[in-house]
């Protein structure tokens, strides 16, 4: 019995041991629980998340430089062809030559048409010789019919005959003057001076009326085309010269005038540049850097410190105090008037010289208390 008694001592001994490693180990745990709640407090409290900031500086009005791109063509380009059909004998032209007004680049096979030509100066010949016999003999009646011998009727029919033969004289010459014709339209010139661009057709082929052979590019007169606005087109004066930069380098051209008609997928009207100097090359990209004004109060952001809301509008977070005089965000709605590539022009219900969030937008959320960190 004495035995028993012993060992039961022992067992609550022991039992009591693990329950008070067990309080301990519960203390431990709550303990470090509170703490981190604690540091969780801490981080939303006055110095909490950092986050980068820009003060507020309201403009009356903003100028902006904007990069409106167009492309250089020539003034003139056209596909040549010929106005007849025939087989091709000649092409006098090939891609890249340098023409003049006036040159003769292809050539149709003629000797058709040469042996019409010579048929019909033939029959002209004849008309002549019939023409020239139907005045004499009205010539001879006349002089019988002075001396009586024949009637009135007589001589009119003999001067029906004079005018009939002049009649087809004429219809002869006019013939043979239309197949004359036909060989000038039996060659291509070129129309203006250019370039060359593309040869579409080679000698043997038969060429239908109209159908393309050439093309020719006129490499000494470029304009420029572009897309403006009509609030920057109204900046343009006509005959001042502006500045554009191309691939190939800087490109001076003249402002000719703006077609005043707004495109109704662009929403711009077209404006039209001559070119006067740098080496522009038809095909070339060129773009117009034009300075435009903002004449509203309103003031600049980086896109980043912007968040889209619903219905498309936008807004801002602005630091104001708590009361333990920390720094929380409000969210406060915007308006954009211009937007750039990396900035916008805004107005809104924000004050000059409060603070925004610049970036990091994604990181908080209205009403958070925040760190500020000038950008």
């Amino acid at each position: 019995m004495h035995n028993l008694n012993q060992r039961l001592q022992s067992l609550g001994s022991g039992f009591a041991i693990l329950m008070a490693a067990i309080g301990v180990g519960v203390v431990v745990v709550l303990v470090s629980t509170m703490r981190a709640a604690n540091a969780d407090v801490r981080q939303d409290q006055p110095g909490g998340v950092p986050v980068s900031v820009l003060t507020v500086e309201y403009l009356n009005d903003a100028t902006i430089s904007e990069a409106y791109p167009g492309l250089i063509a020539a003034r003139r380009e056209s596909d040549l062809g010929f106005e007849r059909g025939g087989r091709i004998v000649n092409v006098t032209a090939d891609v890249g030559d340098l023409v003049v007004t006036g040159d003769t680049l292809a050539l149709l096979d003629t000797s058709t048409l040469r042996a019409q030509i010579a048929a019909a100066d033939a029959q002209t010949h004849e008309a002549d010789a019939q023409l020239s016999i139907a005045h004499a003999t009205e010539d001879r009646q006349r002089t019988l019919f002075e001396r009586g011998h024949i009637s009135q009727q007589r001589l009119d029919e003999m001067a029906s005959n004079t005018m009939a033969a002049d009649a087809r004289r004429a219809a002869a010459a006019a013939q043979a003057n239309a197949l004359r014709a036909q060989l000038t339209l039996s060659e291509i010139r070129a129309p203006f001076d250019g370039v060359v661009t593309a040869r579409l057709s080679d000698e043997g082929a038969i060429a239908a009326p109209g159908s393309p052979v050439l093309r020719l590019v006129e490499n000494r007169s470029l304009e420029i085309r572009i897309g403006l606005s009509i609030e920057a087109a109204s900046t343009l004066v006509e005959g001042d010269t502006y500045t554009f930069t191309a691939d190939s380098g800087g490109v001076r051209a003249r402002f000719r005038r703006a077609t005043g008609v707004v495109d109704v997928r662009s929403r711009t009207v077209s404006a039209i540049f001559d070119v006067v100097a740098g080496d522009a090359r038809a095909g070339e990209v060129a773009r117009l850097q034009l300075e435009t004004d903002i004449a509203q109060r309103g003031f600049w952001v980086p896109t980043s410190a912007l968040a889209e809301g619903r219905r498309g509008l936008w807004s801002v977070q602005v630091l104001v105090r708590d009361e333990q005089n920390g720094w929380v965000t409000q969210s406060r709605v915007v308006e954009t008037l211009r937007v750039e590539v990396d900035r916008a022009f805004v107005r809104g219900a924000v004050n000059d010289r409060e603070q925004i969030v610049a970036s990091g937008l994604q990181r908080i959320t209205a009403g958070q208390h925040v760190s500020p960190v000038e950008g």
